[in-house]
């Protein structure tokens, strides 16, 4: 009962507080459905109890909040249904839909009991998170931008942004370090929380870090182990969402086994259900581009020996026809010179007996002749028949010396000869190159030279400029 003092009427904080309690116990008598904020859960693991501090929030700042409890067996089935709907359990910092009575102690003071939580509440609220960072950036027009760049040939050096201890940065690790290919990379940690209210930032400023210094890795592999919807809600987050949209090289994901992707992994520029699957995407690029390679470095022996073959074969061909033509040649004009030889000395037999019957009709017109003019017949006998002679000689040697030379000159044409002295006969697809334009980058070129072949490939081609 109130006091009266002075002729005042004093209540004690006891009575003032029951008051409070009755008056909300007649007030409020049935539950009801409200939606804010678990800022906190904070949950007692000896006793099994919450006690919730909810909050509501308008740009950033809190205006209003109130303390909360879950009893034990309340937070047990709906914390199971939670991991049944949303793959993770009741936690910190996630916006619910509750259903709850007003209570009051004198004791504790005014507190909702919170009965019931919705979890499908929960998922949409994610879900509109998510769609709107997807509009958002495909407003913006940089939704694909990351998918857009070019991942190196052989992506080797990669920067990780994990959780040190993570069991999916672990299983990432076995993968690439004991692939059986003996491929090598170079790995870097840049350790980030992956999940909670800093999440966001701590992968941001990871991700700011490495873009100092992109010029040293390949792509950007962000990995985290499984996990639920709302384990994962930070990879719908806007900004982060943007940051990666807009990173200078590829950034690829393997953070879990969520049913639905998340932002972040629908505009990263490849993306993997789990960090091994990402880790066996990179060993597949590196395969892709070497199995090619160990099936050429065979091929390659093979087909350059059958190509030496045919075209040694094909030489040998050129050079027995070569050898079949110069000796028609020199037979050709063998008898050329042995005509001639004969014409020249019929033709001389002719002038010694037309000179002979000259000298024998003198002699029988000049009877009697003095002998001094025999002396002059023989003298100018004997001259002729020498000069006849010396004639004969010098065309025998000259026609002997033409031949000379053109056997050293059909010689010196010998494919043989011409090699020896360091020239070299270059052939495409077996046909002899004589013009620039009949080469291009990449061909394969098969040069004869003295003693062997050499084959190479095109990289480059200069014309000659021409003085004027």
């Amino acid at each position: 009962m109130p006091e009266k003092i002075n002729d005042k009427t004093i209540f004690s904080l006891l009575e003032v507080t029951r008051s409070i309690q009755k008056t909300l116990s007649d007030r409020y008598t049935s539950s009801f459905w409200v939606k804010a904020e678990m800022n906190k859960l904070n949950l007692y693991k000896h006793s099994g109890h919450c006690y919730p501090e909810l909050v509501e929030k308008k740009d950033g700042k809190v205006i209003a909040q109130i303390k909360s409890y879950l009893w034990k067996d309340d937070y047990r089935r709906i914390n199971d249904r939670f991991v049944e709907i949303l793959n993770s359990p009741l936690k910190d910092g996630i916006k619910i839909l509750f259903q709850a009575k007003i209570t009051f102690d004198p004791a504790h003071g005014l507190s909702l009991w919170i009965i019931d939580i919705d979890p499908s509440y929960t998922l949409g609220d994610l879900e509109r998170e998510k769609q709107e960072t997807v509009n958002q950036l495909k407003n913006e027009g940089i939704f694909n931008k990351n998918k857009t760049l070019n991942l190196s040939l052989l992506p080797q050096r990669i920067a990780v942004i994990s959780v040190e201890t993570s069991k999916g940065y672990a299983d990432f690790i076995k993968v690439i370090d004991n692939n059986s290919w003996n491929y090598k990379f170079f790995l870097c940690l840049f350790p980030s929380l992956l999940q909670g209210d800093n999440a966001v930032q701590s992968i941001i400023e990871q991700l700011k870090k490495i873009e100092k210094v992109k010029h040293h890795f390949d792509v950007v592999a962000i990995i985290r182990g499984g996990g639920g919807d709302i384990g994962l809600s930070c990879f719908n987050n806007y900004h982060l969402a943007k940051t990666i949209a807009l990173f200078p090289i590829p950034v690829i994901t393997g953070i879990g086994h969520a049913t639905n992707e998340t932002v972040t992994e629908m505009i990263a520029f490849s993306n993997a259900i789990t960090p091994t699957k990402l880790a066996e995407y990179i060993l597949q690029i590196f395969h892709n581009f070497a199995v090619p390679v160990f099936s050429a470095e065979k091929k390659i022996p093979e087909k350059a020996a059958l190509l030496l073959n045919k075209e040694k074969m094909k030489f040998g061909a050129e050079v027995k026809l070569f050898r079949s033509v110069t000796d028609n040649v020199l037979i050709s004009n063998s008898n050329e010179i042995l005509s001639l030889t004969k014409t020249l000395s019929d033709h001389a037999q002719f002038i010694f007996k037309n000179k002979d019957d000259c000298l024998k009709t003198i002699k029988s017109n000049i009877a009697k002749g003095v002998a001094g003019f025999c002396n002059v017949k023989k003298i100018m006998v004997a001259q002729l028949r020498d000069k006849l002679r010396l004639q004969s000689v010098l065309r025998a040697k000259s026609a002997l010396l033409e031949l000379n030379g053109m056997e050293k000159n059909i010689a010196n044409m010998s494919p043989v000869n011409v090699l020896k002295r360091g020239y070299s006969i270059t052939l495409l697809d077996g046909k002899s190159v004589k013009d620039l334009s009949q080469v291009k980058n990449g061909d394969v070129l098969n040069t004869i030279v003295h003693e062997g072949n050499i084959v190479s490939i095109v990289k480059s081609t200069n014309k000659t400029i021409e003085n004027e």
